[in-house]
């Protein structure tokens, strides 16, 4: 794939930093931070932040390497810790008093190996050993210890790295520091920001905090050269200040601050100006450096360092996006998501919309018009949501993903073993309740399915109600649909198991022909084809039922069927011993077939 540059209004170097996390990347830009983690089941989490305005302190030198070298470290111990938190599982998850005690901890080995340490064998050896006060002048002793305590400084500050990077959850972390770099180096160089292209970028950078403690290193030898130098002017005892190494210890400690705003300035003042000789110079002790702290990243790293670079990019070019915490998801961008989705898979805007609105309403357990006020959703609700959505498009009817559907007012539940409740049946079922009226009728829903017919009518009448169908599988639905109601729930093949009479027969049967059932849609196609395929002509079960019916219909009794909308005049040839009325849904098509003996008047 060649490496396209992308046609963007940013500065080619735009100032955007970062941090390598546990099993994560954090980036840093101008108005927004985020944290990007691999969470155990191979996801990743995301949390975004709003950074307040730049200060005045800011745009001070040295001043503003101060305050960044205090935010970076205190930010940068609250990231660490925070993608601990969700990068490994729960019982392997350190408390906050660990976390807390291991940062002190580190503080004080750092003292201790980077201050402390190179001043005792700086003592010990051109002290005591070499005892160079005895050929060299106090002021020419207090510059070549110095510098041999830096020099020794930095010894120990590789050799640290070099012991460090061979444990495999700090080369882990160095991985991560590695996809940090190529991701700011492929975004700098202009490359489409992909993971393909990230990956042939470098894992080194000008602005990288390696170089940067490398200049700390550096900066503290002259620094603190001159504080020494300062200090041996003040009388101590039998000698100066600068001969009591504790004293001398907690000064350099108090200096700090000032080696790291100077050392910022190097840092930044390097990574601005452009490349040659010279500056390639100045930076080669650097970088070559970050080869002992930044490794080549697997593919899943560069993933996990592009999420949180593209999330700051987006933050920083859009103030109305939302900073969300890890496992929380902008309603709004899930909507977007959602929306596209669906209509890459082949519906409409409305369809997209309506179907999106659904399956969030469903995870988060409100109505449709509570969804406007929700912001965000948790980690689990996305991620049951994501679900919903991967079986839709993949053909799944919406009311199986969601386990159920509306039907004449009523929550019905539904799966793979009933068909979905469609809205030409509550033309059936509105005149049913319509005929049944305020009597007390006995009334059998054959085919029930979903038991949807059932429950509809035994809510909105006093009637006594049957429900049976073939399929203990979707009798196992029908029970469930029903259980609140004093419906009678009866395995039988059609009537085959039904005994008694009834005043109402309510059938919504099989009416496809069997040669069209291959051309419908995925979702129609996913129910169940026994309850679709109503044989060559799409007519069998209306015979069926002809040959039955009146068996099984009380005096004044009427059956009721649902039909296709091209069905009306077959079914009425079918009964032609009967009176048949041709009920109509709300699409004008014809829908129901209302069946009567002809000794009575038609409804």
């Amino acid at each position: 794939m060649s490496e396209k540059k992308v046609k963007t209004e940013k500065p080619k170097r735009a100032m955007i930093g970062g941090q390598a996390l546990m099993e994560g990347v954090m980036m840093r830009g101008r108005t927004s931070m985020a944290m990007a983690v691999r969470v155990p089941d191979g996801s990743i989490a995301l949390e975004t932040t709003r950074l307040g305005g730049r200060k005045w302190y800011h745009k001070v030198p040295v001043l503003r390497g101060v305050v960044s070298f205090v935010q970076s470290l205190v930010g940068g111990v609250s990231t660490l810790m925070r993608s601990a938190e969700v990068s490994t599982p729960d019982e392997d998850t350190p408390g906050k008093g660990w976390m807390a005690f291991a940062v002190i901890l580190g503080v004080i080995l750092a003292v201790g190996l980077f201050i402390l340490l190179p001043g005792f064998l700086n003592d010990l050896l051109l002290g005591k050993v070499i005892k160079l006060y005895n050929y060299v002048s106090p002021k020419t002793l207090i510059l070549l210890e110095s510098l041999f305590e830096g020099v020794l400084r930095i010894l120990i500050f590789v050799l640290y790295l070099l012991i460090v990077s061979r444990m495999k959850d700090i080369r882990r972390t160095f991985m991560y520091h590695g996809a940090e770099h190529r991701t700011i180096n492929c975004y700098e160089k202009g490359y489409d920001m992909t993971v393909e292209n990230v990956q042939k970028c470098s894992t080194r950078h000008n602005r990288c905090g390696t170089t940067f403690l490398f200049f700390v290193m550096l900066v503290s030898i002259l620094v603190f050269a001159l504080a020494r130098w300062a200090l041996s002017y003040v009388p101590f005892g039998n000698g100066s200040l600068s001969d009591n190494r504790w004293i001398l210890t907690v000064v350099r400690l108090a200096m700090l601050p000032l080696v790291a705003g100077l050392s910022y300035e190097l840092l930044r003042g390097l990574a601005c100006l452009p490349d040659n000789w010279f500056t390639n110079i100045l930076r080669a002790p650097g970088l070559a450096l970050q080869r002992l702290t930044t490794y080549p990243p697997q593919d899943e790293m560069a993933e996990v360092a592009l999420k949180s670079f593209l999330a700051v990019l987006n933050m920083d070019a859009d103030p109305s996006i939302k900073p969300v915490k890890f496992y929380e998801h902008n309603m709004p961008d899930v909507k977007k998501e959602f929306n596209t989705a669906l209509k890459v898979y082949g519906l409409d805007e409305r369809e997209a919309q309506a179907e999106t609105d659904w399956i969030l309403c469903s995870v988060a357990q409100v109505r449709r018009n509570e969804l406007a006020g929700m912001k965000t959703l948790n980690e689990k609700q996305y991620k049951t949501a994501v679900g919903f959505l991967e079986k839709r498009i993949a053909g799944t009817p919406l009311d199986y993903v969601l386990g159920e559907s509306e039907f004449f007012g009523h929550k019905i539940k539904v799966n793979e073993n009933v068909l979905v409740p469609r809205m030409e049946t509550e033309t059936l079922v509105s005149e049913a309740i319509r005929l049944i009226g305020e009597r007390e009728a006995e009334v059998l829903d054959l085919c029930t399915g979903s038991g949807c017919i059932a429950l509809a009518v035994a809510k909105a009448t006093r009637a006594k109600v049957t429900a049976s169908d073939i399929s203990d599988a979707a009798l196992a639905v029908a029970r469930e649909n029903l259980k609140n109601t004093e419906a009678v729930v009866l395995q039988s093949d059609m009537f085959s198991s039904v005994d008694g009479k009834f005043d109402f027969i309510v059938s919504n049967p099989p009416y496809i022909e069997s040669g069209v059932i291959e051309s419908l849609s995925p979702e129609v196609k996913a129910q169940p084809l026994a309850a679709l395929d109503g044989g060559a002509d799409g007519l069998e079960f209306y015979r069926r039922i002809q040959s039955e019916y009146r068996e099984h219909l009380n005096e004044n009794g009427v059956l009721l069927m649902e039909i296709g909308y091209n069905q009306a005049e077959s079914v009425k040839k079918i009964f032609d011993d009967a009176n048949v009325e041709i009920v109509r849904d709300l699409d004008g098509n014809d829908r129901v077939a209302v069946v009567t003996p002809k000794n009575r008047a038609a409804f």
